[in-house]
């Protein structure tokens, strides 16, 4: 079936509107606090169900002010299911992510989503947990990167991505991510030649 052909997006002020007040029912944080990929931080830790400990920073990669905006535009041009993720909360706010991928086509109630399918959006607003705010920059850099479960948060977009879209007006292939690496590498040479 073609959800597309049946789905009608609202604007993001009507679907943060709903956003909102899911959470306020569940008695979470209704301050909320965006993060995008390059803000998650995976650590192992083996005391831990799973091994994982997964924490966010926003010191190392600050997210600009518009990102959510883009991010909401950008997965809405896709036929596959938007979800707003929470993750848990910190300082008072509920920290979240935008998540965009089929892979949440199969995902219910009894799995803690809550559907709005005339949408082609779920909400998830998780458990009543305090997430940690990474400061410490060995941590960040030590954490995991590749080799770890798939998580929902592997489907948010990345803050490179959001760069990309304000720069471009799209996305990048990676064949032009690697001619913009190349040119800027260029410059550099050559501004330092002369």
């Amino acid at each position: 079936m073609n959800q597309a052909a049946s789905v009608s997006r609202p604007n993001l002020t009507a679907a943060l509107a709903a956003w909102h007040q899911l959470l306020a029912v569940k008695g979470h944080a209704t301050e909320l606090l965006w993060i995008f990929e390059e803000n998650l931080c995976f650590e192992k830790r083996p005391d831990l169900p799973g091994g994982l400990h997964i924490g966010f920073q926003t010191r190392f990669a600050p997210v600009p002010a518009d990102a959510l905006d883009i991010a909401y535009e950008h997965f809405c041009e896709s036929e596959a299911r938007l979800v707003f993720y929470r993750l848990g909360e910190s300082k008072g706010r509920s920290v979240c992510v935008l998540l965009g991928d089929s892979w949440f086509d199969e995902k219910q109630e009894s799995d803690g989503f809550a559907r709005r399918n005339e949408w082609g959006i779920s909400f998830y607003p998780g458990q009543k947990l305090e997430i940690e705010e990474v400061t410490d920059m060995r941590r960040w850099i030590r954490r995991i990167r590749r080799e770890r479960p798939l998580h929902d948060v592997d489907f948010c977009m990345t803050l490179a991505a959001v760069d990309e879209i304000q720069i471009h007006g799209r996305v990048l292939s990676a064949g032009e991510r690697y001619s913009e690496t190349m040119l800027g590498q260029l410059r550099r040479i050559f501004s330092h030649a002369n």
